[in-house]
């Protein structure tokens, strides 16, 4: 047994030496994250049996429900990328919305896009629509793609199904409806604030100048059929309103049809009918070969694959930390101190997400020692959500040059890493800090 002060100490250099493997020794995340698992539990002094054994549960709680969601998650939105749905929308907002109102339609699209798709696959998507609004209306480009680019981050970091927030859940046993509500409640306004409110006090008097976009990029697969914008919209929308439904339908009287609005409610479950809904729609409706579907689905699977193995490792890691007991420790220290589980969670996902650069990670790594946090607390299933919601929010802040994103951004819109970093950078952080604060306030009021 260790005490709390070595415990603590063993944590830090735990950290330390998963971002050392990463960012200086270039190890992959999913290595680095097992190699610092197994050292710190033979660290704390636990036997290699056990040690293995936490790694092994801690993976396998992980990948048997993140996995799913976040391969279900992949496919459902490269069926729907490839069926021309995110595209439709992009169109038909900006033909209503009007140039002048472009920023704000984006912004829209930028949430609804950002609810079922990864951040680069939507920033790919979308970015011939903003590069060609930037040649047309001689802006900067970061003009029309900030608001789009805080609509996918926010989006990516607060709401499932994508994999952050669906791990940190299963960490905290935090409730799927709370997080819903409280992510878009939380969410909506630091989207405003990092996209088109930033956009505007930044970049209203500039000119196109050196942001002149570069060619078109293409999507990331061929065009298999053009879903109308109606049918693309509820699509997006499906999966996310039904995880809502069934979550209030936990407080419905029990009986047969309540226990089936909370299994079809389940991401699981959701997720699937959406996958179903737009396959039989692109088979019928537009013939696409069953092959070109299969195509379609396995290529999605691959990142999906990648990411998830990198989750699992960060739970491992967590599972490690349970077991050593480091857990109570923290929550010893933490409870002589006046900082909250939800400022206590945002602090831990920043250091790790500036550390780093990945938001998953940054997530799983926060809501790992959280957890105790949160447990000891007694929280009501609401201040349980805007814990989590202050890790997404932690996860958000400065996106830099250890980013994937970051260079996205950079390539795909044409921007120095210095323009970068006054757009993208600036922006992430607005987003994270704007969230914590919403968070803050909810906190407070409920």
């Amino acid at each position: 047994m260790t005490g709390p002060l070595v415990s603590l100490l063993i944590v830090v250099a735990s950290v330390a030496t998963a971002i050392v493997l990463v960012l200086k020794a270039r190890f992959p995340a999913f290595l680095a994250l097992l190699i610092v698992a197994l050292g710190a539990g033979l660290a704390f002094g636990a036997p290699p049996d056990e040690v293995i054994a936490s790694v092994r549960k801690g993976l396998g709680d992980a990948l048997g429900f993140v996995a799913v969601v976040v391969g279900l998650g992949a496919m459902f939105g490269a069926l729907l990328e490839t069926g021309g749905g995110v595209e439709a929308i992009a169109t038909k907002l900006l033909a209503r919305f009007g140039e002048k109102q472009a920023p704000w339609a984006l912004t829209v699209i930028g949430v609804v896009v950002g609810v079922p798709l990864f951040f680069d696959v939507a920033l790919i998507i979308l970015a011939p629509v903003l590069c060609a609004m930037a040649l047309k209306s001689n802006r900067p480009v970061v003009w029309f793609a900030l608001p789009v680019l805080a609509g996918l981050a926010v989006m990516h970091a607060l709401l499932p199904p994508h994999p952050g927030p669906v791990a940190a859940a299963e960490l905290l046993k935090a409730d799927y409806g709370q997080i819903a509500l409280w992510g878009l409640v939380c969410g909506l306004p630091a989207v405003l604030v990092a996209g088109p409110v930033y956009a505007l006090v930044a970049y209203r008097k500039a000119q196109a100048g050196d942001f002149t976009p570069p060619p078109q990029t293409q999507a990331s697969g061929d065009r298999v059929a053009d879903i109308g914008f109606g049918v693309a919209l509820t699509a997006m929308l499906a999966p996310l309103t039904l995880i809502m439904i069934g979550a209030a339908a936990r407080s419905w009287p029990s009986g047969p049809f309540t226990d089936l609005v909370v299994f079809f409610g389940h991401p699981f479950s959701a997720l699937i009918l959406a996958c179903l809904g737009v396959w039989i729609l692109l088979s019928l409706r537009y013939r696409t070969p069953k092959a070109t579907l299969l195509k379609i689905t396995g290529r999605a699977l691959e990142p999906a694959g990648a990411i998830s193995l990198v989750v699992g490792a960060g739970a491992a890691f967590k599972q490690v930390l349970i077991d050593s007991g480091v857990g109570a420790h923290i929550t010893t220290a933490m409870s002589a101190t006046p900082v909250t589980p939800l400022l206590f969670g945002f602090l831990v996902a920043a250091i790790v997400r500036i550390a780093q650069g990945s938001a998953t990670v940054a997530m799983v790594t926060a809501a790992g020692l959280a957890a105790p946090l949160v447990a000891a607390a007694g929280l009501p299933p609401a201040q349980v959500a805007l814990v989590l919601i202050g890790l997404g929010a932690g996860a958000t802040v400065v996106s830099h040059v250890n980013d994937t994103g970051f260079w996205l951004v950079s390539q795909y819109l044409g921007l120095s890493e210095s323009q970068t970093f006054r757009a993208w950078t600036i922006g992430s952080t607005l987003a994270g800090l704007t969230t914590l604060a919403m968070a803050l306030v909810g906190s407070a009021l409920i």
